[in-house]
Formats: C-alpha cells, structure tokens, sequence
C-alpha cells in the first residue's frame, strides 16, 4: 500500500501529479491528481488495482477502452462507495470490457456527466448541458468531446485557492480529425481555457501522418487490390473502436459500394455493433443520414453484404469467395488460414498491441508464407504530432505532463525546442511523483534525447554513401533502426527519410523484389541448412527461414 505522504512531497505544493501507468504497450493509463487537499484519479487501465492508494476522492474514466478502463470494476468491487464517473456514451460502452467475466455486478455504478454546454455535438439528444460541474464547494468539473471514440471526454478541473484559481486540463486519448463515427476534438471550444497544467497523451510522438480520408483511401485500395487477386482479407481488431470504424468505411467506401462481396464479423465485434447501434443518436449527422437510407452494419441484401459469423459452421466453410473478415480474437485466424484454401492477407494496425500477444506470436511465426501475407497499414484513432503541438499552442499551459506513448516518441516530444521554449515539460514514469509549482520561475528541461544529427553524403558512381556522427548509437532507438544492417529510403517532400529493416520485414513475402528474383530464395542458397541460415555475413544468419525467403547475399550453389 503506497501512503499518501510517500507520494506528495512538499505538502505547500497544491499540485502534484503521480503515474501508477503511463499507457505503455504494457500497461494502462492510471494517473493520480493531487489538486490542493483532493485525490483524482484520471482513469484506471491497470489489470492489477492493487498499487493503487485507497484516499481517493473521485474517479473520472475518459472513454471505454480497456488500456483507461479495464480495472474500474476491480476498483468499484473493492471501495464500493467510490464515485466513478464518465460521459454518458463511455457508461455505455464500458461493459464490453467485461464480457467474458461472470456478470455478478450492475454496471449501474458509473456516474455520468453532461459535456459541456459550448462543446454539445448538434445531434446530441443530450439537451442537460452546463460549463461546469460542481464536485466540492472549491473544486469543478468539464467535459469537452475528445474524439477518438464514441463517448469519450477530456476534463478540465478547476480548483479555487487563496484567491486563485488552478486549472488542470486531461485530455485522455484524443483526435482533432474527424473519424468515421465520432467528431474531432474542437479546439474552439478550447481557445482561453489557459490551464495550469495539461495532462496530455503523445502516442504518436512527432510524427506527421496524411490526412484521415487519404489514410482511408490508401486502405482501401489495398484491400481491394487483394480481393482482386483472389486474395481474401483478415482486419484483427479490438472489440469496439477500429473495428466499428473499419466497418463503416467497407460499407460506405465507392470502393465497395455495389460490390458482390461479404464482409464477416466474427467474435465479440458484432455484440459490440449491436450496442452501437443503441448510440446512433450520439453519431454524427451524417451517420444518421447514412443510416435511414440502409443498415450501418446488418445487412445481407445490399451489397456489400455484412453478416455476422456463425459459430455453428466451420470458419473455413464460410469462405466461398475472396472475402473480408473481421475478428476480435486471434485464435479465428488459424481456423480461417489453415483450414481454407483460400490465400490471405492479414492486415494489422501500425498502433496494434496484437504483436505482444502470444497467440499472435505464435501463429507468426508458424504461417505458411506461400498463403499468409502480413502487412501493416495506418488509421490513426489519435492525433500526429503537428496537432498535438497546435493542440498545446492553443491550451498554453505552464506544465505539461506527457502521458500514453512509448518512451522513444514522448521524448521526442519533450525535445521540441519550441515546446522547450515556452513550457515547463514532464514525461513521467510509473511511480514517478511530478510537483507542479504554478508562477515559479521557468527551469528549462533537460533535454533527453537529440533528435538532429549532422553528416556528409558522397557519390561514388553507382552508390551514394552517407556518413553519420557515431553518437546515434548512444541513442536507445539504434539497436531497433540496425536490427538487420539493412536500410529502406524513400522521398517524403523534398525530404529523403532512411528506415531501418526488421527481420520480420525481411521474411515478408510481399515485396516486389523479392517476387521477381523468386529463383534467389533461401532454399536455391548455399548457405540453407536443415531451414536455417548459415551464412556469417547474412543478417538472416542462425534464424529459421523460409526456403523461399530472401537477402541480398544469396549465393547460388
């Protein structure tokens, strides 16, 4: 049991901040909010509640996702007289995260809240707005749309003491674009807020990702390019979310639209549409317009056709033609891929935790490379960097706590100089207590990591060599970017980026080039013995490798 004076420390400091998690892979999102004399806890994604501090005061739950919200029953079953509150929509969505577990419980414990008054979606039946919502005589509560998903929330909190007001804004997960079923975040309903301090998740860290429809769009060609190969398609998914996204898109996208084609909803996806469905007043209006003309996600009369899967008949029998599946659980992804004739692409989120998954790993690295392609594609539910900085210029807060990210792209975040320059940044980890002194005077951070590095470029006839300073690989990222000694470049703009190449990406069969020298394979190498490489200059050396595997020092017999 963590006491409460371990974790504050000076007590003359009102705020404080401290990470039981941060939203790693690993982890969930669980942050307590020490403001004056008052405990907060910022959602609870832990799946073991026992760290957790019983002086708690209040529990606010940004939106439904399990990485925020997986031990908030844990949390009520053990202080029963806890208040736990959340939008409307997110206490409705909240139950998916327990499916599989006993229903010995009401979910009837979450409170909910009304958004704000200025940030109320048009279409909301919700019509109980206010600014702000009193939980003590000296403490306040608003909730502003987050994007992201369905129901989720960002809090501001203000709290009145000697004479002044502090202000902490969480904004939880959160997306300025508009996504398929929910509105972005906007940020004119922020503008002048000025909040002290702002909690505020980096989980794409700097990087600039294309607009959200082109995302859409690129997806969806390569869906269709495989089907047109006679190729079927497999979109691992969580429970709700993405998947409901991915859903949406297939059935409005021109790609589809008319198509002879069955898209398949497998596992716990369909429960999670039908109560989506029961929110369509919450959607935006152009998803209600959607809806009165043709189902958004039932229908097996126009096409594309979009059915639920049976779990009476074999997955393997369900395929006839090159189809779409949809699945929440990667034991289906054997069932479909070994038993079927069918070939497969297998499509997997950049932002997935499915690679940590041991069912997922497993199956990897056993596919059969002859039907089974793995590739990743982009659809980003939270915001790039460029927005999370214009998100941060607009709020101008004094401190900001970095949250829900790897540690590699926070501290890039917390590197931007013009970041640095203007506010007092934080990137905490687990167990780390952060105070956050209001008007003292500016330290500058500590930067943690470089993210500019000078070199030299030289043309030697048919290569290009380019020389770089030996502290890169002092960086923590080196050893991923040199896994295989080998690099990927690629105009961005008038920018070249280099990327480094995994093993994984080695063995994938989709590569063009590796297509067209077909007969330089592993199996064809001198150097392929019993399946592995034994060739001490090959990146591939001591792995198991496909006989129709390749790297560019094969050697023919």
């Amino acid at each position: 049991m963590i006491k409460r004076q371990e974790i504050f420390s000076p007590p003359q400091i009102p705020l404080s901040c401290y990470p039981f998690g941060v939203g790693n892979f690993t982890e969930g999102v669980a942050i307590l909010v020490n403001i004056g004399k008052y405990r907060i806890l910022l959602d609870c994604g832990l799946a073991d509640i026992d760290s957790l501090c019983h002086d708690i005061d209040w529990v606010f739950c940004s939106h439904a996702h399990e990485d925020h919200a997986r031990g908030l029953l844990k949390l009520h079953k053990r202080f029963p007289d806890l208040p736990i509150y959340a939008s409307e929509v997110t206490a409705k969505l909240l139950p998916l995260n327990w499916l599989n577990q006993k229903q010995d419980t009401s979910f009837s414990f979450i409170q909910t809240l009304p958004l704000s008054s200025q940030n109320t979606v048009n279409n909301s039946s919700d019509k109980n707005t206010t600014p702000s919502i009193p939980l003590a005589s000296d403490l306040t509560v608003e909730l502003f749309c987050a994007g992201h998903l369905p129901g989720a929330v960002a809090f501001l909190f203000r709290y009145y003491y000697n004479n002044r007001v502090y202000k902490i804004f969480y904004t939880g997960d959160f997306c300025l674009s508009n996504l398929q079923l929910v509105e972005g975040l906007s940020l004119d309903s922020l503008r002048g807020l000025n909040p002290d301090v702002l909690i505020i998740e980096g989980s794409y860290g700097t990087a600039r990702h294309p607009h959200r429809r082109q995302q859409e769009k690129h997806l969806m060609e390569r869906i269709k390019s495989a089907l047109d190969d006679n190729i079927s398609v497999i979109l691992p998914v969580p429970t709700f979310g993405l998947g409901q996204e991915l859903l949406k898109v297939l059935r409005s996208h021109h790609q589809f639209t008319g198509k002879n084609l069955d898209i398949w909803v497998d596992g716990d996806l369909p429960k999670a549409c039908d109560l989506y469905l029961q929110l369509m007043a919450y959607f935006p209006a152009n998803v209600q317009n959607f809806a009165k003309h043709q189902p958004l996600f039932w229908d097996d009369k126009i096409k594309p056709r979009m059915l639920r899967v049976d779990n009476q008949i074999p997955r393997h029998e369900l395929i006839k033609t090159p189809s779409i599946v949809l699945t929440d659980n990667l034991n289906h992804l054997r069932e479909y891929c070994d038993k079927s004739p069918e070939k497969w692409l297998i499509l997997i989120s950049e932002q997935s935790k499915i690679n940590y998954n041991p069912v997922f790993k497993e199956f990897r690295e056993n596919l059969n490379s002859h039907k089974i392609t793995l590739e990743d594609y982009l659809l980003a539910e939270h915001s790039d960097g460029r927005n999370t900085t214009q998100l941060i210029h607009n709020l101008r807060p004094q401190h900001i706590v970095f949250v829900h990210g790897s540690i590699n792209y926070l501290g890039d975040l917390t590197s931007l100089e013009e970041l640095q320059n203007r506010y007092q940044l934080h990137s905490p980890t687990v167990g780390m207590s952060v105070d956050l002194p209001i008007g003292m005077q500016f330290v500058q951070p500590k930067v943690s990591l470089q993210n500019n590095y000078e070199g030299e470029l030289n043309e030697t006839g048919a290569y290009i060599t380019i020389t770089l300073p030996e502290q890169l690989n002092k960086d923590p990222r080196w050893q991923n970017f040199a896994d295989t000694g080998l690099v990927e470049a690629r105009w961005q703009g008038e920018e070249l980026v280099l990327k480094g190449l995994s093993q994984r990406e080695l063995l994938q069969q989709n590569s063009l080039l590796r297509r067209q020298l077909n007969t330089e394979s592993c199996g064809n190498c001198l150097y392929y013995q019993d399946k592995f490489c034994t060739n001490h200059d090959s990146p591939l050396n001591s792995l198991k490798v496909p006989n129709d595997g390749y790297c560019p020092l094969f050697e023919s017999f």
